[in-house]
């Protein structure tokens, strides 16, 4: 079910068959690199979208919403926002696309629609992203949207085996209305 739509993309809720087109964005390691888990295989893909299938309103009891990429009826990637404070509207984003199709936009416009949802639809006060600092990909989209850079906290993540430095970019409600 499409729950957003841009005019490229749409922005649907996870599904059962999602699982083997989300694994091969995720088995990636480049893609895989900066994210806490390691590249997912089939059971992994099985369980992501199991779990991400129960995350359908950001006001429901996950207080959780995970959407699926679509552009041209091909999964691309995928959006997540999440209550952090419920009761004080503080969520957080994280998104992935799938690098074949990245350098089109597809990742700013995917993003922009479900900021635009949580500040406009859902209400939220203030939305979050936390990235590896490492990824600049994720940096200069978060800085693409409008998100504000925050803060590098240095090594303060245990991730793989290494110290990591993590970037943390926010944006308010009504950073909208000033862009």
């Amino acid at each position: 079910m499409t729950l957003l739509s841009t005019d490229r993309l749409d922005l649907r809720l996870y599904e059962a068959t999602d699982a083997s087109s989300l694994e091969r964005i995720y088995a990636r390691p480049d893609v895989s690199r900066f994210l806490l888990d390691e590249p997912w295989n089939a059971d992994d893909a099985e369980r992501h979208v199991r779990e991400r299938r129960m995350k359908t309103d950001l006001d429901g009891s996950t207080g959780a919403l995970a959407l699926v990429i679509e552009h041209q009826r091909t999964v691309v990637g995928d959006v997540q926002l999440w209550f952090t404070d419920r009761e004080r509207r503080v969520a957080e984003i994280g998104w992935v696309l799938d690098p074949a199709h990245g350098g089109r936009g597809l990742a700013s416009e995917a993003v922009s629609a479900v900021l635009r949802f949580a500040f406009d639809t859902a209400q939220v006060h203030r939305v979050t992203a936390q990235m590896d600092a490492r990824n600049t990909a994720s940096a200069q989209l978060a800085a693409r949207v409008g998100m504000r850079s925050e803060a590098h906290f240095r090594q303060d993540w245990w991730s793989k085996g290494e110290w990591t430095d993590t970037l943390v970019f926010g944006m308010l409600a009504t950073d909208l209305t000033t862009e």
